[in-house]
């Protein structure tokens, strides 16, 4: 691991407030992994060898249903910690995590993750906030899948990629990875002639702007309006 990776990891928020010999010791037993575009981390089902923290890149989370359907699980950014199955007591990996740009991991050996909890409560601290907050959004896109029309679930999910990724843009706030009108349907339990149909109708109407595996959104106000039900 090079002095600018340490750095990188350091200044991340799963390590806040972790004491520096700790940092040091939690950051010897890493190593970085480099993958180039549409690349697999881990697949679903495989042993879960190992957890990751992701340096640079972005990565999507996908599951495949026993009726064979693939459903966008999440995209991963840069200092999230992901590939955790031992925090949800599993030993293999419940989803296939896929890189959508060239992207860097630090990645540890499964074995460690006792270890490093019990190694500092900040870490640990940060390790379980993260693992609720994944729980919450799962929460969340279940009661949308169970109550909402398809607009509105549209509606939300671009909110939130937005919000978590979003960059102002000249079309408005943009989504700064590349995201594909299959990844929105696969995203929201939908299909893709609907997905593109109802982001069609928002591009003309100037709600969304979109492009090659690009979306932007022009007026936001409006989408949550429509994410409410009230568009």
């Amino acid at each position: 691991m090079t002095p600018i990776e340490r750095a990188r990891l350091a200044a991340m928020p799963l390590f806040a407030g972790v004491e520096g010999p700790t940092l040091n010791e939690i950051f010897a037993a890493a190593r970085i992994a480099r993958f180039g575009r549409d690349a697999a981390v881990f697949a679903q089902e495989e042993e879960a060898h190992s957890f990751f923290v992701l340096l640079e890149g972005r990565l999507r989370v996908t599951r495949l249903t026993p009726d064979g359907q693939q459903v966008v699980v999440r995209f991963v950014s840069a200092g999230d910690l992901f590939g955790i199955a031992p925090a949800v007591g599993r030993t293999s990996y419940p989803a296939t995590a896929t890189t959508i740009v060239e992207s860097v991991v630090a990645a540890w050996p499964t074995a460690a993750w006792p270890r490093l909890l019990a190694l500092n409560p900040a870490f640990a601290a940060n390790a379980l906030q993260t693992v609720g907050g994944r729980l919450q959004d799962a929460h969340t896109r279940v009661v949308e899948l169970a109550t909402e029309p398809v607009e509105q679930r549209i509606a939300h999910a671009l909110l939130r990629l937005a919000e978590r990724s979003g960059r102002p843009g000249a079309d408005g706030v943009e989504i700064d990875f590349p995201l594909s009108r299959q990844d929105v349907a696969e995203m929201t339990g939908s299909t893709l002639h609907t997905v593109s149909r109802i982001l069609s109708a928002w591009e003309r109407d100037g709600i969304v702007a979109g492009g090659r595996r690009r979306i932007a959104l022009r007026d936001r106000e409006t989408l949550a309006r429509i994410a409410e039900g009230a568009g």
